[in-house]
């Protein structure tokens, strides 16, 4: 009779919790915000962050999780609008208690939220905005950018680009954080490589911009000898869609980061540019490693597609947080960010590494031509350069200036 008693209270007590919220199948989680663009065209890549995620989460948690604990997620869709996605990080902090944040395609929507990081001092794991003001000059212990960025982007497509015979440019793109940080970086090394190298004009448009036509018309008229594009995630498909209709890509040769990467060829499938140069940190093609294999079979038998780079961000991610949190013995964002700054794992693409002086993962990136390839249903990159990451790093001494400046 004790123990019908003992049991029908302990039931009683465990009711009671769950009514009140201090106990739930989720309540002893590690638990994640995730705030990035789901609706639109930047949530061809978004979709794929959050798809990589999900396969190595599912991994970890299959083998026991971290510390004891499960890792769990919440998602918000900020429709690329900064104001939305900052309600939503506060939302994410204030009710659903999340331990840490991630996201965002949008840069100007990662810094509003890396400023709310900092006031909170929650760590905030940046997937896909990509200005170098993130971990430069807006810097701080708990922002990590987990891509490349603006400054690595105008590195690389400058080594590249300085070796063409290209010496008059012109520069067009979208007007906004992302679009002009991006210009700046491609523009200003390129200058220093090749000194000779000659600035024609600019054209700026507004985000979501639904004709280029008459920007293409103007462009042309000049007779640059190539065309940077500084486009983001809302307007690299557009654009190349539009490229295409207007054979811009017949008439000038054309530099776009992300012209290259999957996540932009796929949604175009073969009315996709040809002869488009471009940049990305991953090809599920290349570098044909046993590491490389293993991840595009994993994903493609989870989700009956080829990885973007997007899917790669994700997975390492993942991967990142459950060794920072292993590395810090804790659930405590103050021992998580001190792990995560500096940590090394491996993956598809080698080992990569959180710089420790700002929190910038270290990515290679390479470089190649858009064209049509045997076997697929979208356009691929060939004549691939690799560009390694030691090369694109921005200084920690401009950092520094910069953070002096700010």
């Amino acid at each position: 009779m004790r123990s019908i008693v003992s049991v029908f209270t302990l039931m009683c007590v465990i009711v009671g919790l769950l009514a009140f919220g201090s106990l739930s199948p989720a309540a002893d989680d590690i638990k994640i915000g995730i705030i990035d663009t789901y609706s639109g065209p930047p949530s061809s890549y978004a979709l794929d962050v959050l798809d990589g995620f999900k396969l190595a989460l599912n991994k970890i948690n299959a083998s026991g999780g971290v510390l004891g604990k499960k890792i769990s997620f919440v998602t918000r869709d900020d429709k690329f609008k900064v104001d939305l996605g900052l309600t939503q990080a506060k939302e994410l902090i204030m009710r659903e208690n999340v331990n840490l944040l991630m996201g965002t395609i949008n840069s100007a929507v990662s810094l509003a939220v890396s400023d709310l990081a900092k006031k909170e001092k929650i760590p905030f794991l940046v997937t896909y905005g990509k200005s170098s003001n993130i971990t430069g000059a807006k810097g701080h212990k708990y922002v990590f950018s987990m891509n490349e960025n603006t400054e690595m982007i105008g590195k690389a497509a400058a080594i590249g680009l300085s070796k063409r015979p290209f010496v008059k440019y012109w520069i067009a793109g979208d007007d906004y954080e992302y679009g002009h940080a991006i210009a700046d970086g491609v523009w200003n090394h390129l200058k220093k490589m090749k000194p000779d190298v000659q600035l024609m004009g600019q054209s700026w448009w507004k985000v979501g911009e639904p004709d280029f036509t008459p920007y293409i018309t103007s462009i042309l008229s000049a007779k640059p000898d190539a065309v940077i594009v500084a486009t983001g995630g809302a307007g690299c498909i557009p654009f190349l869609k539009a490229a295409k209709n207007t054979g811009f890509n017949e008439k000038v040769p054309i530099y776009m980061h992300t012209a290259t990467e999957l996540s932009t060829l796929r949604p175009l499938g073969l009315d996709a540019p040809e002869g488009v140069i471009g940049t990305a940190n991953y090809y599920f093609y290349y570098p044909e490693t046993p590491e490389n294999k293993v991840f595009v079979d994993e994903f493609r038998g989870a989700y009956n597609r080829y990885p973007s780079f997007g899917s790669l961000i994700g997975w390492y991610t993942a991967n990142f947080i459950a060794k920072a949190y292993e590395k810090a013995g804790k659930v405590d964002p103050e021992k998580f960010a001190e792990a995560l700054s500096g940590l090394t794992i491996d993956s598809p693409v080698g080992k990569l590494t959180v710089r420790q002086f700002d929190n910038q993962l270290m990515l290679p990136m390479f470089m190649g031509v858009t064209k049509k390839g045997p076997g697929y249903d979208f356009l691929i990159a060939t004549d691939i350069m690799t560009i390694p990451a030691a090369e694109l790093m921005p200084s920690i001494e401009d950092i520094k200036k910069a953070r002096e400046h700010k």
